[in-house]
């Protein structure tokens, strides 16, 4: 298990190294230039502009800046953003907490309806509610989340009024944050209808950042679970008299899993992608609006530092899937 685990984390070097191009090159190639943004309407001078270049290392070769920003890096330095002058560290974390909320209460509604619906579209193969559950992930998978996220604030929030448009909790209420998740704090709080407003606020923006990787989850659990009920342990099982029941539910879906975690796990990038477009949709301030903030900001060292946390996030969920399968199935061992 130890030699498993440091091989995984000697292949996720060259891959975080290369990580750390894309998001060296992306802010850069973003027309606009971030001295004159900072500078806003009031303009600045020759000497001035050439000044802040020189102070915050823009007017360095390309592959000097690099080094730089890598020599930090490895120091645990991100950077300080160029508009709030904070640590980009620091932000981060600060506005993680909501981002890592949204994110489980999506990937827990999609596992908890992806899987049984694929589980039941296979064993109902052929039937009616294979063919709608199957035609729904289809279309939930096709529709883009901008479209999705504005249609359910007309139905819900404009049309009905029984969802709040944006947020993560009413302005009636405030109280200090202890840990950054808005339900946990919402309860520390004591307040009357804080927990309520919160999960109020949750509900659609969980809805929308959960459709495509429900949609994911179900397909791939269908197609799993049909390729292990044609295996000769399951017919032998069934042809024994076991209860049904338990033959899907412990001698296929058990084995079924495997591919069904590694899709799980691998809808953690798809969240943090899709968290961009959900959270920017309800005004939700969390990892992605900050991120879609600081590219229009040009703040470099915010989204360098952005690009990097997230792809260090994903790249952990990916180890864990990976060290999970041998609970999930006893006969695969990491060696």
């Amino acid at each position: 298990m130890i030699r498993f685990i440091l091989g995984k984390l000697l292949y996720l070097v060259p891959t975080f190294l290369g990580v750390t191009i894309v998001a060296f090159g992306f802010v850069r190639v973003l027309p606009g230039d971030p001295v004159l943004l900072m500078a806003g309407e009031r303009g600045i001078s020759p000497e001035r502009y050439q000044q802040l270049l020189e102070q915050l290392g823009y007017d360095q070769p390309i592959w000097r800046q690099y080094l730089d920003f890598l020599g930090r890096l490895f120091q645990g330095d991100l950077g300080e953003s160029l508009v709030t002058k904070s640590p980009v560290l620091h932000e981060f974390l600060t506005l993680f907490p909501a981002t890592v909320e949204l994110a489980i209460c999506a990937i827990l509604l999609a596992t908890l309806i992806g899987i049984p619906a694929g589980v039941l579209a296979a064993v109902k193969r052929g039937s009616w509610f294979d063919q709608i559950s199957m035609g729904a992930a289809l279309i939930g998978y096709s529709m883009p989340i901008f479209w999705w996220g504005l249609l359910l604030i007309i139905l819900f929030s404009g049309i009905l009024a029984w969802t709040p448009v944006s947020g993560r909790i009413s302005l009636l209420y405030y109280f200090p944050e202890v840990t950054g998740f808005m339900l946990i704090d919402s309860l520390l709080s004591g307040q009357d209808g804080a927990f309520g407003s919160a999960v109020a606020h949750l509900i659609l923006p969980t809805i929308v950042l959960a459709t495509i990787p429900l949609a994911v989850i179900a397909r791939q659990t269908r197609s799993a679970m049909l390729e292990v009920m044609g295996e000769d342990y399951v017919r032998t099982a069934r042809a024994k008299g076991l209860p049904w029941r338990r033959v899907v539910g412990v001698h296929a879906l058990r084995n079924a899993m495997i591919p069904v975690v590694t899709t799980i796990g691998l809808q953690i990038g798809v969240l943090m992608a899709g968290a961009i477009l959900t959270e920017t949709i309800f005004s939700w301030p969390g990892i992605g609006k900050w991120m879609v903030d600081s590219i229009f900001r040009r703040d470099y060292p915010a989204v360098q530092g952005g690009l990097l946390l997230i792809a260090a996030v994903v790249m952990a969920v990916n180890l864990i899937v990976d060290l999970l399968y041998g609970l999930i199935n006893p006969r695969i061992r990491h060696v």
